[in-house]
């Protein structure tokens, strides 16, 4: 883990969950128009205005950092502290009426994840990650559970389309070892991870909105994160991702995903 994320910085991300949370109840359950973007994924009004607001805020009060946004795109990302951003991870079930949804808040120094916030604001369900600091779940500390042998695993991915070619070979290989596998639930699924609900969630296709938060949220909650080689992810990574709530998983995943 990096050096610890000061007091400010934390208070700071959840006042940006704050801030998207009411732009995106407004529009959850109503006929909100959905366009398309480039690479066929929706986006909608909500997902706009609630990450405007939220870039609004850093913008004033950290005009220095950097800021990467999966809809408005990327200011001064050379920064040393740089906020990662995904309005609605999960865009997909909030147009389909869902709840499960969440607003995806990290700031990374120098590259590396220091905090994260997975923030489910219908369900009004936050967990909060942060460097040196164990995870909470609606403000009291959260853990993974034990499960150190794959045969016990349960495994969950968003969808099924998102491995393709020799991703989907080794992903097919790794359920093979594990005792169940499941889709569905894009960044709550890491949430339920750390809260000891499912052991792995195994990824690939994922830009640095989609994981960057995640990482300090599962880290502090006693679990691992890694690409699919085994190694740290950063703001470079390639978008290959494995989550384990129990660290000793985590090397037997990659083992699978890599084998022939």
């Amino acid at each position: 883990m990096p050096d610890d994320c000061p007091d400010a910085l934390i208070r700071f991300a959840e006042t940006l969950a704050d801030a998207a949370g009411p732009v995106l109840r407004r529009h959850f359950r109503t006929p909100v128009a959905v366009d398309s973007k480039p690479d066929r994924t929706p986006v909608t009004i909500a997902d706009r205005d609630s990450e405007s607001a939220m870039r609004s805020l850093i913008a004033r009060h950290f005009p220095a950092h950097g800021v990467v946004g999966e809809e408005h795109g990327t200011e001064r990302g050379d920064a040393e502290y740089v906020w990662v951003l995904d309005p609605i991870d999960g865009t997909k079930a909030f147009i389909t009426g869902k709840p499960m949804f969440g607003t995806l808040i990290a700031l990374v120094r120098r590259g590396a994840p220091i905090l994260g916030i997975i923030d489910q604001p219908v369900l009004g369900e936050r967990w909060v990650g942060a460097a040196g600091r164990p995870t909470t779940f609606k403000g009291a500390p959260c853990r993974t559970r034990a499960c150190p042998r794959p045969a016990d695993a349960v495994l969950n991915a968003t969808a099924p389309d998102m491995f393709t070619g020799g991703n989907a070979a080794a992903f097919a290989r790794l359920g093979r070892t594990t005792r169940l596998t499941l889709y569905g639930g894009d960044c709550y699924a890491y949430g339920l991870l750390a809260a000891g609900f499912i052991d792995l969630v195994v990824e690939a296709d994922l830009k640095p909105y989609d994981f960057c938060a995640l990482v300090p949220v599962v880290l502090g909650a006693g679990g691992a994160m890694a690409d699919w080689h085994g190694r740290p992810l950063t703001l470079g990574s390639d978008g290959r991702v494995i989550a384990a709530g129990d660290p000793q998983l985590l090397p037997r995943a990659v083992e699978a995903l890599a084998a022939p």
